[in-house]
């Protein structure tokens, strides 16, 4: 870690510093780095989620949007599916779609995330989405899926402190989901910093999951140092040619977010 920590610094060029907030509150869960395939080509989606496995990547997202929920369309089932012979590397699915579609299709989703062996895929909903929130988390974890709920920018925390006991992951949005390649939005860290607590002060096995312009900078670092462990990084892993290489720095960078350093 420490290795890769230098190459972090070296290669972003900025000055590196220990802050005066202290470390991440609690005790720090692991990072892992899991890209969305938004900045893949679609043309060999298969190849790039090889490629991702080989650079030793925590989990593949893949962004599913129904043109209403969010203003774009992505994929199904099916292709998610076809992506698993391609790969053993453990999928997230994000279901940026309308409650309709969870109603019809939420089965099939759980189904093409999971595991080469059948393992729980981490299955996302969003709380503005769902009408009936406790009611598709329950499905998830009955259809043998790991229950996830996502929060938008300007969705408060609160609307998760409920579901906090269903859920293996709660995902805030740091730009507004439907595109990639867009600006993070630092005022997320507070509503970060609110579901930290409440996961561990009420002794919750959750892990905090950041979705959007998380790149090797402080971005990452911010959000690690607030309670975040699991990071979205879509063209943020994608810009290097060597994405082993990526995954390193964003990784390590993680790392030292949650010690309370930062670029």
């Amino acid at each position: 870690a420490a290795s890769a920590l230098a190459l972090a610094r070296a290669g972003g060029g900025a000055r590196w510093r220990r802050t005066c907030l202290g470390a991440v509150y609690g005790p720090p869960r692991k990072v892992e780095i899991i890209p969305s395939v938004l900045p893949a080509d679609f043309g060999k989606l298969g190849a790039d989620c090889k490629r991702l496995e080989e650079a030793g990547v925590d989990r593949i997202q893949f962004d599913v949007m129904d043109g209403n929920f969010v203003p774009n369309l992505t994929f199904g089932p099916d292709v998610i599916g076809y992506m698993r012979k391609y790969c053993d590397t453990m999928f997230e699915t994000q279901l940026m779609v309308e409650q309709r579609c969870l109603d019809y299709m939420l089965p099939q989703f759980v189904e093409v995330t999971k595991g080469p062996k059948g393992e729980p895929g981490v299955v996302i909903v969003h709380a503005e989405a769902a009408t009936h929130l406790h009611r598709n988390l329950s499905q998830i974890r009955d259809l043998g899926g790991s229950p996830s709920v996502a929060l938008n920018p300007h969705t408060p925390a609160e609307m998760v402190e409920n579901v906090l006991d269903k859920v293996d992951h709660v995902l805030v949005m740091t730009v507004n989901p439907g595109f990639g390649g867009q600006a993070y939005i630092p005022t997320m860290l507070e509503k970060i910093r609110k579901i930290r607590k409440w996961v561990v002060d009420r002794g919750f096995d959750v892990d905090i999951e950041v979705d959007g312009g998380i790149k090797a900078n402080r971005t990452i670092a911010e959000c690690a140092d607030a309670g975040a462990n699991c990071f979205i990084a879509g063209s943020g892993l994608f810009a290097y040619d060597d994405l082993s290489q990526g995954v390193k720095e964003l990784r390590a960078l993680g790392e030292a977010g949650q010690k309370g350093e930062m670029p």
